[in-house]
């Protein structure tokens, strides 16, 4: 979606008023956007990294292979995990009967709180600077590529 005009103009008894609400509600998504994207590299990185160190897993790379992040559009939110064709990633996740849960993504997450809370901030105080806010916003479809670290 392109950025919408700067103002809008309206005169009104011999008073103009001009209004940019449209331009900074596009500006806010996409940095919201933008930053979450950011985020999910983030945490699917240091997910990767987890998963490489637990036993087994240096030979076996279809489990940190499978994980995958979505920052959708409409939406406007995050979804990072395992792909939907992954059963070995949920129930390495959530665990089974036989083996116990091992909660990687969660504890991923929680671990790197500092981290994305940076991230988050770096974005959203793009939005006193216009052109910072420009630069950091990417037209892009965001989906994590597969096999991609």
């Amino acid at each position: 979606m392109p950025m919408p005009k700067s103002v809008v103009k309206i005169n009104k008894d011999g008073v103009e008023y001009i209004s940019n609400v449209d331009r900074a509600k596009y500006t806010l998504e996409e940095l919201t956007r933008a930053a979450l994207r950011d985020t999910a590299k983030l945490i699917r990185k240091r997910m990767i990294e987890k998963l490489k160190q637990l036993p087994g897993m240096r030979r076996n790379r279809r489990l940190y292979k499978s994980t995958q992040y979505w920052v959708r559009r409409k939406e406007t939110d995050l979804q990072i995990g395992f792909k939907h064709d992954s059963w070995y990633g949920a129930r390495s996740e959530l665990g089974t009967h036989g083996s116990p849960a091992r909660g990687i993504l969660r504890d991923t997450t929680y671990d790197n709180i500092d981290e994305i809370r940076r991230i988050q901030g770096q974005y959203l105080s793009a939005i006193e600077d216009e052109n910072r806010a420009a630069g950091l916003i990417s037209e892009e479809e965001y989906i994590s590529p597969d096999g991609d670290e």
